[in-house]
C-alpha cells in the first residue's frame, strides 16, 4: 500500500492545493504544520542511526517494537547510516519498506521518514556497487564532466535502493594535508573546489529532486572544518575573517547558487566558537548572506558535544537550545532520543518558541515534498535494474585513468615494455583497501572481504596485463604485514626481474582513525625503497594515498613516480594501463606536494613566503620549495604553449577579458592536457598571492595537432577580500599566465 499524506489531510478536512507548483508545495506543507503537535514537529528535527531500530548487531532485520518506539513514540523524522557494512539492494528495500510502512500507516499524520547516507565516491553502502576515485583524484582529472557523471551514477544507484538523501559533496578546501579527510576534498584551490563541487551537485540533483534518478545533495562541512591548526580531525581552526571569506566560503556560496538542497555543519570550532552553536555562521552568513533556504543538519553527535567536548553549554539541554537558536534544523543525534526529549521540554516551557520550530520543520517538510516522499516514500522494485550497469564500470575506469598523475619520469623510464618481467613489491601492491580507503562498503574501507570480484589489486591487474609469469610478487593484503616489508626477500626476488614496481602509500582509513602526527612516510616503507634502489634495477614508485606523504629522501632514487590517489574499483587496471603505455597520463596535482613535513607552503602563497634569510642579512627566494607544485603532471608526449593574447591592455568594471592561447602536441603520442589560466595582482592593499587559478579546461591533441583555447574572465573574478571584509578589484596591473607565458593588463577604476 502506498500512503498519501494528501489523502490524510483531506480526511482531516484540510484544504489541498490543486496544482503541483512552488505555491502548492508551500500550501501543502503549511497544511501539515497546522495540524502537527509540538512532539511531531520536534520529531521531524530528530535524526537517529539505524542501530536504534535493528534487532541486534548481527542482523539487518528491523525490530518492529524498536521502530515503533522511534517513529510513533519519539516521532523521528529521519534515519541514517548502516550497521557495520554495505547492504544488498534487497536488504535496503526490506529495511526501508518496514520503516515507511510504520511511518505512513501507523503514525498520526503519516509523514514519511527521510533516510540519509554517505555515498561519497559511488553508492558505497550498496554491496557490490562500482566505486569511483575519491574527490582528490577526481580533481586531478581537471574534468568537471567526470565529476558530474560520477554524481549522476551515484544518485541513480542510491535512489534505486530507496535512499533519497546523500551527504555529499565535501566542499572543504584541502589546505591542511595532515587532516585525515583530505582525500575527500577537491584539493587546495578555491576555484577548483568550487567548480568540481558545483558539477557534483548538478549531477546529484539534475533537473529536480522528485525523480527516480536524483537525490538531495548535502554541501559539507559548513564552515572551516578542513583547516584544523593541529591537523587532527574535529579540532579547532583559527581562520581570519578575510581568509574565511576569500578561501573558505566561496565553494559554499557557489553550491547554494547551484541549488544544493541541504547542508551539513562543521563538527569543529572556528576561532573558539563551535560552528553548531554559532548564529553568526548558521544564520547571518548561511541564511542572510548566502540566501540558503534548505535543511541544515548536524554532523554525528555534534549537538550534545557542545556540552561534552566544546564545553560552551553547561548542560545537555543548554546544548540543544544553543544549536537550535543558532539555526540548526536537524540533529544527527544519533544513538539516543536525548535531543527530542530536551527540545520538547524547551518548547513546552517557553524557552524556545514554537514559531522557531516551525521554521525548521517547514524546511524539512519542503525537502520531503520536493523529493516526492509525501506521495510515495517506498523503494521501487523496478529501479533495481539500474544497479551495477556496465556503463558505470566504464565511467569508473575512465575517471581513474584521468586522475592518475605522473610526477616523475626520469629518462623516459615509463611506459614499460610489455615484455618486461617485473617485481611488484610494497604494502600497496596487493591491497584493495589502499586503492579505495574511506567509505568503501564499510566506514574505514579496510575489510578486504567486502570488495567485489571486479575490483583488482595492482598485482592482479598487472598479471592480467602481462601474464602470470612476468609478474613476481609476495605482497599480501594486510597493509601492516611483515611480509610486505621483507627487504632480504625483495633483494633476492629482484635478481630475476628487469624492473621493480614499488607500491607505497597509506592503508585505508576514514576520519579520526586516519590521524597522523606528521607527513613523513613510514620508515618501513622508506627502507623498502632504499633497498629497491640498491638492487640496481629501475624502480617505479606507485603511490596510493589520500594526502601527500613525504618522499624527498627516496625520490632521487626513483626512476618514475606515479600518484594514484584513491582510484577505487578500477584503480588497479588503470595503473597497469599507465605503467605499460595503454593510456597516456594527463592528471595534474590538485594540491602542492611538500618536500618536507614542516614546510607546507601552498601554490597561492604570499610573496613574502618565498623569502628566506638562511644567513644574517642575506636574502633568497627559496621559501617555496615543494617536491611538486599544484598543477604539475607529466605526459608521455610533450605540449607547447604559444601566442598568449588578452583582448584588452586595460579594462574597467563593465568589461570582460578574452584570453586566448595556442596549445600544440609536439610529441609522438596523442594526449590530454589541462590548460590552466592563472592571474597575479602585482600590487594590492592586502599582500597579493603569487598566483591564483582563474579558469581551466582539458583538451585532447593528436601528435602535431594544435588548438586555440579561450577563456573569459571578469573584473569580479580577479577580486580579493580587503581589510574591511569587502570583495574588491583594485586599480593596477595584473599578470595573466598560461604555462610559461605571461601577458599584462591594467584594471582602471
Amino acid at each position: 500500500m502506498v500512503f498519501s499524506v494528501a489523502l490524510l489531510l483531506q480526511y482531516c478536512g484540510v484544504p489541498q492545493p490543486s496544482a503541483s507548483t512552488a505555491t502548492a508545495i508551500t500550501s501543502r506543507v503549511d497544511s501539515l504544520l497546522s495540524v502537527m503537535t509540538v512532539e511531531e514537529k520536534v520529531g521531524q528535527m530528530t535524526q537517529v542511526t539505524i542501530d536504534l531500530i535493528l534487532e541486534d548487531d548481527e542482523t539487518t532485520v528491523v525490530d518492529m517494537e524498536k521502530l515503533r518506539t522511534a517513529l510513533l513514540e519519539k516521532n523521528v523524522g529521519s534515519i541514517l547510516n548502516v550497521k557495520g557494512s554495505a547492504y544488498t539492494i534487497d536488504q535496503w528495500h526490506e529495511i526501508l519498506t518496514a520503516i515507511q510502512t510504520v511511518a505512513t500507516e501507523e503514525s498520526h499524520l503519516g509523514i514519511p521518514v527521510i533516510y540519509g547516507i554517505d555515498a561519497i565516491h559511488g553508492a558505497n553502502y550498496i554491496k557490490g556497487s562500482t566505486l569511483f576515485p575519491h574527490n582528490i583524484g577526481t580533481a586531478a582529472s581537471r574534468n568537471p564532466e567526470i565529476a558530474r557523471r560520477i554524481a549522476e551514477i551515484t544518485a541513480a544507484e542510491t535512489r534505486a535502493a530507496g535512499l533519497p538523501w546523500n551527504f555529499d559533496p565535501v566542499l572543504d578546501i584541502g589546505r591542511q594535508p595532515l587532516w585525515p579527510r583530505f582525500e575527500e576534498t577537491f584539493g587546495e584551490d578555491v576555484y577548483l573546489v568550487k567548480t568540481m563541487g558545483v558539477a557534483t551537485i548538478r549531477g546529484y540533483e539534475q533537473d529536480g529532486l522528485n525523480q527516480d534518478h536524483t537525490v538531495a545533495s548535502c554541501m559539507k562541512h559548513f564552515l572551516g572544518y578542513s583547516l584544523p591548526a593541529t591537523g587532527k580531525d574535529r579540532t579547532p581552526s583559527y581562520i581570519p575573517e578575510t581568509m574565511l571569506r576569500e578561501w573558505v566560503l566561496p565553494p559554499f556560496k557557489a553550491a547554494v547558487e547551484a541549488g544544493a538542497a541541504t547542508v551539513m555543519i562543521n563538527s569543529g570550532e572556528v576561532n573558539g566558537v563551535p560552528v553548531h552553536g554559532s548564529k553568526y555562521y548558521l544564520t547571518t552568513i548561511l541564511r542572510d548572506e548566502l540566501g540558503f533556504e534548505g535543511v541544515a543538519v548536524s554532523d554525528w553527535e555534534d549537538v550534545i558535544r557542545l556540552h561534552t567536548r566544546h564545553r560552551v553549554a553547561a548542560t545537555p539541554k543548554e546544548a540543544v537550545r544553543i544549536a537550535v537558536e543558532a539555526g540548526l534544523d536537524m540533529s544527527m543525534v544519533p544513538v539516543d532520543y536525548s535531543f527530542y526529549d530536551l527540545l520538547v521540554e524547551l518548547v513546552k516551557e517557553g524557552t524556545i518558541s514554537e514559531e522557531r520550530i516551525d521554521v525548521s520543520v517547514r524546511r524539512i517538510l519542503n525537502l520531503k515534498e520536493k523529493l516526492g516522499l509525501l506521495d510515495n516514500p517506498f523503494p521501487k522494485e523496478e529501479l533495481k535494474n539500474r544497479l551495477q550497469l556496465p556503463e558505470y564500470d566504464n565511467v569508473a575506469r575512465q575517471a581513474a585513468l584521468e586522475s592518475l598523475t605522473l610526477l616523475k619520469n626520469e629518462g623516459q623510464a615509463l611506459p614499460l615494455d610489455k615484455n618486461t618481467k617485473v617485481l611488484v613489491a610494497g604494502p600497496g601492491a596487493n591491497s584493495l583497501g589502499t586503492l579505495h580507503s574511506s567509505w568503501s562498503y564499510i566506514w574505514q574501507g579496510s575489510d578486504e572481504s567486502q570488495y567485489p570480484e571486479k575490483a583488482l589489486t595492482i598485482v592482479e591487474a598487472l598479471r592480467n596485463e602481462l601474464g602470470q609469469a612476468n609478474v613476481l610478487s609476495r605482497s599480501v593484503a594486510d597493509f601492516e604485514a611483515e611480509a610486505n616489508y621483507n627487504i632480504a626477500q625483495l633483494k633476492q626476488d629482484a635478481r630475476d626481474v628487469q624492473a621493480i614496481i614499488l607500491c607505497l602509500g597509506e592503508k585505508a582509513y576514514a576520519e579520526s582513525p586516519g590521524v597522523i602526527d606528521d607527513l613523513n612516510m613510514d620508515e618501513k616503507q622508506l627502507a623498502l625503497a632504499r633497498a629497491a634502489k640498491e638492487t640496481g634495477k629501475p624502480v617505479i614508485l606507485v603511490l596510493t594515498q589520500g594526502r601527500p606523504r613525504i618522499i624527498s629522501s627516496i625520490e632521487p632514487d626513483m626512476s618514475a613516480v606515479l600518484l594514484a590517489y584513491r582510484p577505487s574499483t578500477f584503480g588497479g587496471p588503470a595503473i597497469a594501463d599507465v605503467l605499460f603505455g595503454d593510456h597516456n597520463p594527463g592528471g595534474v596535482l590538485p594540491f602542492t606536494y611538500p618536500r618536507y613535513s614542516g614546510d607546507v607552503v601552498l601554490y597561492d602563497h604570499k610573496g613574502t613566503e618565498r623569502i628566506r634569510e638562511d644567513k644574517p642579512n642575506t636574502y633568497g627566494e627559496g621559501g617555496f620549495n615543494p617536491q611538486w607544485t599544484f598543477g604539475h603532471g607529466l605526459s608521455y608526449t610533450t605540449f607547447e604553449f604559444s601566442d598568449l593574447k588578452v583582448n584588452k591592455t586595460s579594462f574597467g568594471a563593465g568589461d570582460e577579458l578574452e584570453v586566448s592561447v595556442r596549445v600544440k602536441n609536439t610529441g609522438a603520442r596523442a594526449g590530454q592536457k589541462a590548460v590552466e589560466l592563472y592571474s597575479r595582482d602585482l600590487y594590492a592593499s592586502i599582500t597579493p598571492a603569487a598566483k591564483r587559478l582563474r579558469a581551466f579546461t582539458k583538451i585532447s591533441l593528436s601528435p602535431g595537432e594544435e588548438k586555440e583555447v579561450q577563456f573569459t574572465i571578469t573584473p569580479g573574478e580577479l577580486a580579493f577580500v580587503n581589510e574591511e571584509g569587502q570583495w574588491v578589484t583594485e586599480a593596477g596591473d595584473f599578470e595573466l599566465m598560461v604555462g610559461n607565458l605571461k601577458a599584462t593588463t591594467t584594471y582602471v577604476e
